[in-house]
């Protein structure tokens, strides 16, 4: 990602809009998370109801601070979690209860991730907070896997798709419950 990229993804985020991007293993989905017409709109372009959740990725752990509860964890287990970050690990943690239902749904917990992927780490420290992250796909079929395949299936529908590569991984993040450290999706 050359900088006029990266201007012109931020560009996008900052005026509500919904980017693709590379993932490690997938192309994603992003947009602010604070701001709920960008959220629904992501909603929306995949067909996923609000009350599935959807989970922000980051530069690193200071960025989801805001959005959790880190206090409701058990003993020792924030230790679990950054042993696993950056990389394709997403905990599903606790949220702050201020946590709007646009990113939490039905749920009180949120589902959060560190990327290893330097273009995704340089999107978030750049607009500096985490970003919507969900696979870039109508919910139910398969995930796009590069740019092209992106915008054969959602280009129209996306504001812009930064140019980039997976890290080739196989299958999406592992999810985990942060409380129970049960696999809720394996990998």
């Amino acid at each position: 990602m050359n900088e006029n990229e990266l201007k012109v993804a931020l560009s996008h985020l900052r005026q509500g809009g919904v980017i693709g991007y590379a993932t490690e293993a997938v192309f994603g989905l992003g947009c602010d998370p604070d701001n709920s017409q960008a959220v629904q709109r992501l909603l929306n372009i995949k067909h996923r109801p609000i009350e599935k959740g959807l989970v922000l990725v980051a530069a690193d752990m200071s960025q989801l601070l805001p959005y959790l509860d880190l206090t409701q964890l058990p003993k020792g287990r924030l230790t679990d979690i950054l042993a696993t970050w950056p990389g394709p690990n997403t905990w599903i943690i606790p949220a702050k209860s201020a946590v709007p239902t646009w990113l939490k749904g039905q749920f009180s917990s949120l589902a959060v991730r560190v990327s290893a992927h330097p273009q995704v780490h340089d999107l978030c420290l750049a607009f500096g907070k985490p970003l919507v992250s969900s696979s870039a796909n109508i919910t139910g079929q398969p995930p796009a896997r590069s740019a092209e395949l992106l915008t054969q299936q959602l280009g129209c529908e996306l504001d812009y798709i930064l140019p980039g590569h997976t890290q080739g991984l196989a299958n999406p993040s592992l999810i985990r419950d942060a409380c129970t450290f049960a696999v809720v999706r394996p990998a």
